[in-house]
């Protein structure tokens, strides 16, 4: 999945069933700057992969897509963007469809000296013309050495990246808008030292985090103790949620009951008195359960989601 959102991203044309849970009473009501987002977003990425399995391409109408998109009910739009231009334009379809964009995701090279300055430029441009279409979030999860390889970064390599992280973070408070780091499975490697690294050697004023949930979760083998761990260690610093659920380890087709206790997350960010902005992202896998469309799958998570964050 990782490596098919990135080529998914190179490839971007222009722009390229209930939980039985308990509602949690006041959490819509914690008075903080997260509260000035939608209170549930979609991430373009899971509508790609529900479109692929139909033979479809997100990115070829992407007027007809965000139509469907609309339909689902979700309100809140985070694009995966390359480019000012690709932002720019997307910004009259927004408009049309009555979506908004809290937040969005860029891709990112910060551990090579050499290319993390096109990088810095490329991702400021990128925010100063999300900024003014309402962006306050902007998404990035570095780039490994090479997709698929088992490559770890070096000691020096992920000291570069840490420093490049956080000065990108302190570009993009200037625009207006929060950096979150964002981590796959890769980050988790070698007891996660590049995932500690990147979060204790950069400024909390510049760096938040996007707690890809499940991610972190199939990163430490499946392991919520290691997710809850990481909660508690970090979670004064989560800005977003990236929420998708599992079945006995394979990506659910709707957001539910399955492998992670979503609403222990939910009373435990509560009571750390955070609320972060809530994004779907329930991707499908191969192995995924194949009983319904993009739309239909949607408008599930998104009554799904109200009930157990109580939104």
């Amino acid at each position: 999945m990782t490596a098919d959102r990135r080529t998914f991203l190179q490839s971007v044309a222009g722009l390229a069933g209930l939980l039985h849970f308990a509602r949690l009473d006041g959490w819509a009501n914690v008075n903080l700057e997260a509260a000035k987002t939608p209170a549930i977003a979609c991430n373009q990425y899971t509508w790609h992969t529900f479109y692929q399995r139909q033979g479809r391409n997100w990115s070829a109408d992407l007027d007809a897509s965000l139509a469907d998109f609309a339909q689902s009910g979700i309100t809140g739009y985070e694009p995966s963007a390359n480019s000012a231009d690709e932002i720019q334009a997307l910004g009259p379809l927004l408009k049309k469809h009555r979506l908004e964009m809290h937040s969005l995701y860029v891709n990112s090279t910060l551990h090579k000296a050499d290319e993390a300055a096109q990088t810095l430029a490329t991702a400021t441009a990128i925010a100063e013309a999300a900024q003014p279409l309402g962006a306050r979030i902007m998404v990035t999860n570095p780039s490994p050495i090479k997709w698929g390889s088992g490559e770890d970064k070096t000691d020096e390599q992920l000291a570069i990246q840490a420093e490049n992280l956080n000065r990108l973070g302190a570009e993009l408070k200037k625009r207006g808008l929060t950096l979150a780091y964002h981590t796959h499975d890769i980050e988790m490697r070698n007891a996660a030292r590049e995932f500690h690294h990147m979060m204790l050697a950069t400024d909390p004023a510049n760096v938040s985090l996007c707690l890809d949930v499940h991610w972190i979760y199939r990163g430490s083998g499946n392991s919520q103790v290691a997710l809850f761990d990481i909660v508690k260690l970090y979670g004064k610093r989560i800005t977003e949620l990236h929420l998708r659920q599992s079945k006995n380890g394979v990506w659910a087709e709707t957001f539910g009951e399955g492998d992670i206790d979503y609403a222990r997350l939910a009373r435990e960010l509560k009571t750390l008195g955070i609320r972060p902005h809530l994004v779907l992202e329930q991707c499908i896998e191969k192995q995924s359960p194949n009983t319904m469309d993009a739309v239909t799958a949607h408008r599930q998570d998104l009554q799904a989601v109200k009930v157990v964050f109580g939104v």
